[in-house]
């Protein structure tokens, strides 16, 4: 993949955030979500690729853009799957709650995996404990061995997860352990990368969330140094057989990096649309502009790259007629 790629791909992910970002706290995640869906389609066009799109929003009859199969890019360049989420954390704009982000990974042909729109248990963790632990494990097992491993008792571990009816066993089970717990309300990209960052304060990622979110944390987490290890969860015959369409011969297998995103090279990108531990969000200035922060990652050269973009919105034309239409329908 060409370095200029990276840059490129942030181009992307700023539009897709600056497009959403209008919507934040007005209890409406659906043009939020269309809106950056819109503005990531758009840019898309000028980037110098044949990209499949992978991981997307949802099947071709489920979506009119950015569609599993749909070809983006200018056609001239590298072949790359591509894997977006336009606004990864649609409820949390809607609510005005932090951790929302435009996400894109892309990879050479052929690496990063079909997840399918369903559940994926997730054990994610930083550099340090990369390598060193088991999803298989049960969690106490999990969280004994990182105590030793980071040398920390187990009442200074901190593990983030989402909040969800489904995760009250393990919750239990953490706290049982005096383990201090970070919950998501969502954002579970924002939240499986948080270990690889010591600023966040949280040494792993546990619990269940979606397969698709899943391949794009692993992404980041390559770039990073961390890890990634799933497991799919069919609910049932419908979703097991979704899963060996998608050339899932056991659907619940332990996945691991290589099996997620190959062993070639990634780059990851994420503009923040709210504040995270890692990115703040959009911050609208006086003279109509606004300012973005992103991060554009690559797993070959491990180079990690944060970006402060101010923008003149003015400058802008698709933004305006954007916004136009869809704040006067």
């Amino acid at each position: 993949m060409e370095r200029e790629l990276s840059l490129e791909i942030v181009r992307v992910t700023e539009l897709a955030a600056l497009a959403s970002a209008p919507w934040t706290g007005l209890g409406d995640k659906n043009n939020a979500d269309e809106a950056a869906t819109e503005a990531m389609r758009e840019m898309f066009d000028s980037v110098s690729m044949k990209g499949t799109v992978v991981i997307g929003e949802g099947e071709m009859d489920e979506s009119p853009m950015l569609y599993i199969g749909e070809q983006v890019g200018t056609g001239q360049g590298p072949e790359l799957d591509v894997a977006v989420d336009p606004l990864e954390g649609t409820e949390l704009v809607a609510k005005g709650f932090n951790n929302a982000m435009s996400v894109i990974a892309v990879a050479n042909k052929g690496n990063l995996l079909h997840a399918p729109d369903m559940y994926m248990e997730k054990l994610a963790v930083g550099p340090a404990l990369a390598g060193k632990l088991s999803l298989i494990d049960p969690i106490d097992v999990t969280l004994r061995k990182a105590s030793q491993l980071l040398s920390k008792p187990l009442h200074e571990l901190t593990v983030t997860i989402l909040d969800r009816t489904r995760h009250q066993r393990i919750i239990e089970q953490v706290r049982e352990l005096g383990v201090r717990i970070k919950f998501l309300t969502a954002g579970d990209v924002a939240g499986a990368i948080a270990p690889a960052f010591p600023e966040a304060g949280v040494d792993m990622y546990i619990g269940s969330g979606g397969a698709p979110e899943g391949v794009l944390a692993a992404a980041a987490l390559r770039c990073l140094g961390g890890e990634l290890q799933g497991r799919l969860m069919p609910e049932d015959s419908l979703q097991e057989q979704r899963c060996l369409s998608m050339g899932l011969t056991d659907p619940r297998k332990l996945l691991t990096m290589e099996d997620m995103i190959g062993n070639g090279d990634v780059i990851f990108a994420a503009t923040g649309v709210t504040p995270s531990d890692f990115l703040n969000g959009v911050r609208y200035l006086p003279n109509q502009r606004a300012e973005t922060y992103s991060m554009v990652m690559r797993a070959q050269t491990k180079t990690i790259r944060f970006i402060h973009s101010i923008h003149d919105l003015a400058m802008k034309p698709y933004l305006q007629k954007q916004m136009q239409e869809q704040f006067t329908s």
